[in-house]
């Protein structure tokens, strides 16, 4: 059982760890593919929260913000790959940023075909969370095995 969830948690981790090095490989100055995908989406967002909180958003660099993605990917990955909870905990926190951010479903017509993929890709996201969760809760349900020291025991008459 041991050998299968390792496999399934290489699988699973593989997901966010060759996504981190395909923007690695193509970060360059500009940040790459990614940047110029994101920043339209990351500024309509910021918007969007600015006008219904009335607070202000300060700049953030969109190079930033795609760095960081990347070390939530490719660090969280890894740790998840050895059973770690902190890297279940790193993927969660990417996840939990980038998905409304990526796959904006609500900012399109539910008629639309761009409407349809986006809340599929946004659906996806929501299940990788689950499944985050999910291993979270299982780590924390199994009890630590105690020492196997000995134990005194009394003898009551």
């Amino acid at each position: 059982m041991g050998f299968i969830s390792f496999v399934g948690r290489v699988l699973f981790a593989s997901l966010f760890l060759l996504s981190a090095y395909q923007e690695f490989i193509e970060f360059g100055n500009d940040g790459g593919p990614a940047a110029k995908t994101l920043k339209p989406k990351f500024n309509l967002f910021v918007k969007l929260v600015s006008k219904n909180t009335g607070l202000g958003v300060p700049h953030i660099d969109i190079k930033t913000v795609i760095a960081a993605a990347m070390f939530l990917k490719g660090f969280g990955g890894l740790l998840f790959i050895f059973s770690s909870s902190f890297g279940a905990f790193l993927l969660l926190i990417y996840l939990a940023f980038i998905t409304p951010i990526m796959y904006d479903f609500y900012n399109y017509e539910m008629e639309s075909a761009q409407f349809v993929q986006l809340f599929f890709k946004f659906t996806q996201n929501l299940a990788f969370i689950g499944a985050l969760l999910f291993f979270l809760g299982m780590k924390n349900s199994i009890p630590r095995r105690r020492s196997k020291g000995r134990t005194t025991k009394t003898k009551t008459n």
